[in-house]
């Protein structure tokens, strides 16, 4: 599991933490079950604080990403497959209605956001 702290990030460094553990679950880099680095390990290996790591996983199972086994330790949980497609489409909306937003602020009408996005999306194909 990656993880990379930004000093310049805006964002405290447990939302940071647990806002990559949550993309990696939902990019399916990390699968139903797999279990996560403890608290202790993850926070040596990022040299911060125990206490931040554990605000990073208890947001995370407050959300339902991961669950927590007493004396076992933390794994990624049983994820609904229609509530997983939400949160993927929730992200891409997000970042989309920033691009609306830009563009708007930037006098690009919705035709030719439109046909940026067409080329963007067929670039690779």
């Amino acid at each position: 599991m990656k993880i990379i702290i930004s000093n310049s990030s805006p964002d405290p460094i447990y939302k940071q933490i647990a806002v990559q553990i949550k993309n990696q679950i939902i990019s399916g880099e990390l699968n139903e079950g797999e279990a996560l680095p403890s608290i202790r390990k993850l926070a040596q290996q990022l040299q911060i604080s125990v206490i931040t790591t554990k605000r990073a996983y208890e947001e995370l199972e407050k959300e339902g990403f991961i669950d927590t086994v007493g004396g076992k330790g933390c794994f990624v949980a049983m994820q609904n497959k229609e509530l997983l497609l939400e949160k993927k489409k929730k992200i891409v909306e997000d970042k989309l209605s920033d691009a609306v937003i830009e563009a708007k602020l930037l006098g690009i009408s919705l035709d030719e956001l439109q046909e940026m996005l067409l080329l963007l999306y067929k670039e690779d194909e």
